[in-house]
């Protein structure tokens, strides 16, 4: 009489990849739970589209064209820079989130229980990273209602948009998420995670960087939003990029590094 085989053990990573969906899940439950701080860092981007299109779009169309108001050219010009602006009032929310499991005792809690140690900040990575992608996807549906349009993109550069937003957002949540681990309490956190939503301001996400003063320009060229929206412009309307695109990766990889290696010192940090 043959001996029944023992089940499989599961592996390392399988694991890992059980507790961090976990994670996943627990992370987007509180989302859906509190909808109220994703919804305030979403009005921001819809808002300042709404204003900047109807209130300054035909003054701001014919000072950057140099001919007559024409808002639905402003519409093409804004836009892009509104969608990475979104990614990062998104990412604020998630430097609250980790702030506040880190200094409520619930990571105290899951230190002694016999889950995988990075399975929490990849739940809060991955959940800001689809929070960003829907966040998005709303406001681009707000744009294509006030008159958006990407007729001239292939679907390669489509492609390629959808590519880059999926990399600032994994950049921008490293960051936020050592923001938020290093932060005492989520007020501290907002305002630490604060500059993901100015730098946008002081990018060329409303004007071209050409139309700045002088003084002013290499703050807004010399940044990762400007190669990033300049990028994404393009794409989305089926004009060059030139170099701009490879700084805009550079900038991802460099901060998603940053991000990474820094949110895992703060994490397996002895805690005192």
């Amino acid at each position: 009489m043959s001996t029944p085989l023992a089940p499989a053990r599961p592996t390392r990573i399988s694991l890992a990849l059980r507790d961090s969906n976990t994670m996943l899940r627990r992370n987007l439950l509180h989302a859906r739970r509190y909808p109220s701080l994703t919804l305030n860092l979403l009005l921001t981007p819809i808002i300042l589209l709404l204003l900047f299109v109807y209130v300054f779009g035909d003054v701001m169309s014919a000072g950057i064209g140099g001919g007559g108001a024409d808002r639905s050219e402003y519409i093409a010009y804004v836009v892009p820079g509104i969608v990475l602006m979104t990614i990062g009032g998104t990412v604020v929310g998630t430097a609250v989130s980790v702030s506040t499991d880190m200094t409520e005792g619930i990571i105290a809690r899951f230190r002694t229980m016999a889950i995988h140690r990075g399975s929490v900040i990849i739940g809060h990575v991955v959940g800001s990273v689809l929070q960003s992608v829907m966040s998005v996807l709303l406001v681009g549906a707000v744009a294509v209602a006030i008159g958006f349009r990407s007729t001239d993109a292939t679907a390669l550069e489509w492609l390629a948009a959808f590519g880059l937003l999926a990399m600032v957002a994994m950049a921008l949540t490293w960051i936020a998420v050592g923001m938020g681990m290093v932060s005492p309490n989520a007020e501290a956190a907002s305002n630490n995670a604060l500059p993901l939503i100015v730098l946008p301001l002081i990018s060329s996400a409303f004007v071209p960087v050409d139309a700045m003063p002088g003084w002013f320009q290499p703050i807004a060229e010399y940044q990762p939003f400007t190669p990033a929206i300049e990028t994404l412009r393009g794409l989305l309307l089926g004009t060059g990029i030139g170099d701009n695109w490879w700084l805009a990766v550079a900038w991802c990889l460099a901060l998603s590094a940053l991000g990474y290696f820094w949110s895992k010192a703060v994490f397996n940090r002895d805690p005192k």
